[in-house]
């Protein structure tokens, strides 16, 4: 799965590297702990142009009454995403991509949760598969909120060793199929990453908390 990310990249970096036009009412850089309900940065192609824009993450389905009235969806599995009733329509007409530093996941050793920071190896940024989902509350004088969900699929050999599950991780050459630029086929790459493409380090315990922020939270124990 993946439950908490790292930003810090500039939004006009992200602008660039999308070809995106960026909204003005981006979410602040850095963020070092990125948590569930936070506004995260997402590119969407609508009306024959990228936008970068702010998004809820946790998708909430159309029929939810109230933001959480049901379970917060963070995630949505590649195996089952196009026959779920909260992701079936977005999977198929709203996709995104959202861009990340890095991303954490925990093992556990007795009762201890170890957290790891994960990022390519290459250095460069990782960038999310997503769906998304303008929700819309019951009252017509209440706020309509766009959210999103994070692809997820099982984790390739190397990194099972940390969780069984992963992100899907575009290719910056994938990023105009998976956004429905290059027509159908982008359930080809809701896949595992390459086994080299990604590498991770033991962070210290005080990213546990999801109040925890700073630059220190990224660092390699012992530095």
């Amino acid at each position: 799965m993946c439950g908490r990310f790292s930003i810090s990249l500039a939004p006009e970096d992200m602008s660039e590297m999308f070809a995106a036009v960026a909204a003005n009412d981006m979410p602040d850089i850095p963020n070092f702990n990125v948590c569930p309900t936070d506004a995260v940065h997402t590119v969407t192609h609508q009306r024959g142009q990228r936008w970068l824009t702010p998004m809820r993450w946790g998708f909430i389905p159309h029929w939810y009454k109230t933001p959480t009235e049901g379970p917060l969806l963070i995630n949505a599995r590649a195996e089952t995403i196009a026959e779920k009733p909260a992701f079936r329509a977005a999977c198929r007409e709203r996709r995104a991509v959202i861009p990340a530093s890095g991303f954490y996941e925990w093992t556990r050793e007795g009762d201890t949760r170890l957290p790891w920071y994960i990022t390519r190896s290459d250095g460069a940024p990782l960038v999310f598969a997503a769906v998304w989902q303008e929700w819309a509350p019951k009252d017509p004088n209440g706020d309509r909120i766009r959210t999103a969900a994070i692809v997820t699929t099982a984790a390739n050999a190397p990194m099972s060793a940390i969780h069984h599950r992963m992100p899907v991780v575009l290719e910056p050459e994938d990023v105009a199929l998976w956004l429905g630029e290059k027509g159908k086929g982008a359930a080809t790459l809701m896949r595992a990453a390459p086994h080299d493409a990604l590498k991770w380090h033991r962070v210290d315990a005080a990213v546990n908390s999801n109040r925890a922020s700073g630059p220190d939270l990224i660092n390699p124990i012992g530095t």
